[in-house]
């Protein structure tokens, strides 16, 4: 048992110096106003008053729309980047698209950074947004960024449309577990989910990641064990006695320890170098684009940095949210890359494995041997593609809706 002890004691410094050594002071500027596309619908927030705004975009006819769609963005990313898609899916569906939580002009340094560019200002630097994060104990804000956005959005498509159309939701990355966890979520009423009638989920966030190349030799023994731990702390699986007790001990060490490393990192003044700058690689495999890349690059209404309570509390969700998978009864379309060590295809192989046989309209479009994440920002014509897969998908969900 001691082996465990010093193993994990070990791991938890060895993180702490890679921590350190690539925390920096980082600046980041913002030079344009924030990209907007379609009609801005403010959502009040009484908690910071900084209102959600939703995006939304529909058919020059909206009476014509067969459907209503919400587009739910990554981490770090933010819904204006997303106006080619929304054009592309508001020839036929009235589309609407919001910033999650810390994300975009849910974030009060960038919010106050376009307002500064709009009024003027050359540049605005924005290398802090990331301590928006600071509340980011999990994913219940986004969530409840979520939930302000459909109920608003359901409202609006009624409006706008013959009431009661199917409402779809497309989602990348961590707001496609955003989205799957809020779905599963008991606690915002069942009536909004019910209109929810089809999720497409692209490199959803169902794994943590694997740092490729000669870091991953370094920082994946960490992330697996504390992954590990996470899945068996006081949650014992089927195993035989002698490999629980042993997983029981390593879990109720490394958890505590590394939740305790974690969140003594994220204090105030000691955040400012153990927060590190996200690598050079999480680009090269964001997109196989190489415009794209130059323009995530480029682009300073991305959030570079991440909180370590932050990364951790979103592990934790993982886990949750894979204890619970199996419960999820909504048809999908999976969409996920072989290669992609941002969200390892394992994930999304599990969660499909456990649930594709719980509704006939759930479908698989698997890319072995892609390793990109965005997949809405490929190259085309692979891009085209997918998107033509995708609105198949939704034609054959309208069918099927259509015979009931």
């Amino acid at each position: 048992m001691a082996s465990y002890e010093k193993t994990a004691t070990k791991l938890a410094l060895l993180f702490l110096l890679l921590v350190m050594l690539s925390g920096c002071i980082h600046r980041q500027y913002v030079t344009q106003p924030y990209p907007r596309w379609g009609e801005e619908i403010p959502i009040e927030q009484a908690e910071n008053g900084i209102p959600l705004i939703l995006r939304i975009m529909q058919p020059a006819e909206p009476s014509s729309a067969s459907a209503c769609m919400l587009l739910v963005h990554g981490m770090n990313e933010y819904i204006g980047r997303y106006a080619e898609i929304a054009h592309y899916f508001a020839e036929r569906f009235i589309v609407a698209g919001f910033d999650l939580y810390a994300h975009g002009l849910s974030n009060p340094i960038l919010q106050q950074a376009d307002q500064a560019l709009i009024a003027g200002a050359a540049r605005q630097e924005v290398g802090q947004a990331y301590l928006a994060q600071t509340e980011l104990y999990d994913l219940e804000p986004m969530r409840q960024s979520l939930h302000q956005a459909l109920n608003r959005f359901v409202t609006l498509c009624d409006q706008h449309n013959e009431p009661g159309k199917p409402v779809f939701i497309v989602a990348h990355s961590l707001g496609a577990l955003v989205t799957a966890s809020y779905l599963l979520s008991d606690r915002y009423g069942h009536d909004l989910a019910m209109r929810v009638q089809g999720v497409v989920l692209l490199g959803p966030g169902f794994s943590v990641t694997e740092v490729p190349g000669w870091q991953g030799w370094l920082a994946n023994p960490i992330i697996k064990l504390s992954f590990h731990a996470e899945e068996h702390f006081l949650n014992p699986q089927n195993e035989p006695w002698p490999l629980l007790l042993i997983n029981q001990f390593v879990s109720l060490l490394t958890v505590p320890l590394l939740d305790g490393l974690f969140e003594v990192l994220s204090w105030p003044g000691i955040r400012i170098l153990a927060t590190p700058v996200a690598p050079d690689w999480v680009v090269d495999y964001l997109t196989d684009s190489t415009a794209e890349r130059a323009r995530i690059r480029a682009d300073g209404w991305f959030i570079r940095r991440n909180l370590l309570r932050y990364v951790k509390g979103i592990e934790s969700e993982i886990v949750t949210f894979r204890q619970r998978m199996g419960q999820f009864a909504l048809p999908y379309y999976l969409i996920y890359s072989g290669q992609d060590p941002i969200t390892p295809a394992w994930g999304s192989e599990d969660f499909a494995h456990t649930t594709l046989q719980n509704h006939p309209d759930n479908a698989l479009l698997p890319l072995p041997e892609l390793s990109h994440h965005e997949h809405l920002f490929s190259s085309r014509p692979l891009r085209d593609a997918i998107l033509q897969n995708i609105a198949q998908w939704l034609d054959k969900r309208l069918q099927t809706l259509d015979r009931q």
